[in-house]
């Protein structure tokens, strides 16, 4: 088919946004793709975020915090007619490049963002025993309470400060325990 060539085609590129307006710069060109009819040639919009460990009422939990503050990550096929409705999309100030004209990034900077998902085969069921390997909580043991084999996530119980506290993880994220 002719959208998985051009999904093929596709790089991801960074764009400059309002601090703080991340989320509506994201809803906004939400609306100019469907507006223009983009969706062959815009295929996602990220915001990168990573789950950081704070305390807050004495309790510690895990909080989404934006990696990139002031940034949106959008995948597509890139052309000049693209520049043009994307950079006059409100809250975008414009493209992460030399004179704002957009440089796809790295492969190895995709993977380090986790913009791609990976499939990973775990094989894993309910009340294993796993070690996380990568997330603020690394090195922490808990037990699997749920399993999505379609997003690839796990809910587990881990212990932190003598409670048992619920986690979302990703496969990648966790390994099983003999």
């Amino acid at each position: 088919m002719v959208l998985e060539n051009m999904d093929k085609e596709a790089r991801w590129y960074v764009l400059h946004t309002f601090s703080g307006f991340e989320n509506i710069a994201k809803e906004n060109l939400t609306i100019v793709i469907e507006k223009y009819g983009l969706q062959d040639r815009i295929f996602d919009i990220v915001i990168p975020m990573e789950d950081v460990l704070e305390e807050k009422k004495g309790k510690k939990v895990l909080v989404p915090k934006k990696i990139m503050p002031g940034y949106i990550i959008v995948k597509m096929k890139y052309g000049d007619d693209i520049w043009h409705a994307v950079t006059r999309t409100q809250y975008i100030t414009g493209f992460v490049g030399p004179k704002g004209r957009p440089v796809p990034i790295t492969d190895n900077e995709v993977s380090r963002l986790r913009l791609e998902r990976i499939n990973v085969d775990v094989n894993v069921k309910v009340g294993d025993t796993i070690q996380i390997v990568d997330s603020p909580l690394s090195g922490m043991i808990g037990k699997v309470k749920a399993i999505s084999e379609e997003s690839q996530k796990i809910k587990a119980i881990v212990e932190m400060f003598g409670r048992e506290t619920t986690v979302d993880l990703a496969y990648s994220q966790i390994r099983v325990v003999d």
